[in-house]
């Protein structure tokens, strides 16, 4: 068949002679595509409810060789569906521009509330067990998930002695740098739409080397969750210009804090010789800015206030 721009046009087309499992398979594919395309026959199968051989007689078809084929049309499906213009066009076009603010934050609000009331709490427990109990820590992040890894990264280093937040310029680095990683190990994987293979990848050798694999995504059929033994569902809004990682970020909050009360001396302790070590090289002399006593803001580094900052 070879043409990927009619992939959806293709389903509706022939929706009404497709056999129930696959209008099955149709329905499901045409709000999960994303999800889809990094899917196996047999997992796109058993996600579904229907045998791997419903789908690949599905894929045929359509039209398509076989499944690996049908899967580059979904890949390539998902590279082109909507562009940044286009997403932020059909999540903001209508909305006034004095009413952005409000509109962006109630939607960050809601996508809080709804991990609220999904998130699997023994999972939750699951993964603080996890982390506790592993020889070394791995972080994977890729693309605007990075930040969330760098965060969580930072205030691991806090908590635990061997903590390895990947590098993730490229796929060989990655495995280069997880070279050791074993079974007393574990990997913390943050993806979201659009998936990072990258980071699937890192996973699945996680997984081999017979890690711990801990996730954290937006869905229970999200493709990260292929080789988790614990899944962290966090809802996320992938539709507008930019992407809503708002509620991770509370899940990954929620992990230092829980984490830090099971080591709490450590912490204590940690922290102590830090705030020792500011001290004694100085760390914030420079530009740390102090509320004085009469509440107004005092500068500390001399050339603000040679510059006309007063105190």
């Amino acid at each position: 068949m070879g043409s990927t721009d009619n992939l959806l046009n293709q389903m509706n087309e022939k929706y009404q002679k497709l056999s129930k499992g696959q209008k099955k398979l149709a329905a499901y594919i045409r709000e999960n595509y994303d999800k889809a395309a990094f899917l196996t026959a047999a997992r796109l199968g058993e996600t579904v409810g229907v045998s791997e051989s419903t789908v690949v007689r599905f894929a045929i078809h359509l039209g398509y060789k076989g499944y690996p084929e049908f899967q580059k049309a979904l890949e390539e499906l998902v590279r082109n569906k909507l562009n940044s213009i286009q997403r932020m066009e059909v999540t903001y076009g209508k909305v006034p521009q004095s009413e952005i603010l409000d509109t962006v934050l109630h939607s960050d609000i809601d996508k809080i509330k709804m991990t609220m009331e999904d998130i699997d709490h023994d999972a939750f427990e699951l993964a603080v067990e996890t982390i506790l109990n592993a020889k070394n820590i791995y972080i994977v992040g890729i693309r605007s998930c990075a930040p969330i890894a760098s965060f969580l990264g930072f205030y691991f280093n806090l908590l635990f002695d061997r903590v390895h937040l990947l590098n993730t310029n490229s796929s060989s680095e990655l495995f280069e740098q997880m070279i050791h990683i074993g079974k007393e190990d574990v990997i913390i994987g943050i993806s979201f739409p659009r998936y990072s293979m990258r980071t699937l990848k890192a996973l699945e050798f996680a997984n081999n080397r017979n890690a711990k694999v801990i996730t954290l995504t937006d869905s229970i059929h999200s493709p990260m969750n292929l080789y988790s033994s614990c899944n962290l569902i966090a809802r996320s809004d992938m539709a507008s210009i930019v992407d809503s990682l708002v509620a991770p970020l509370s899940v990954v909050n929620a992990l230092v804090v829980a984490l830090s009360m099971r080591r709490q001396e450590e912490v204590v302790t940690t922290l102590e010789t830090l705030e020792k070590i500011w001290d004694e090289y100085q760390v914030y002399n420079s530009d740390e800015i102090n509320l004085a006593d009469n509440h107004e803001i005092e500068l500390k580094n001399p050339k603000q206030q040679e510059a006309g900052y007063r105190d």
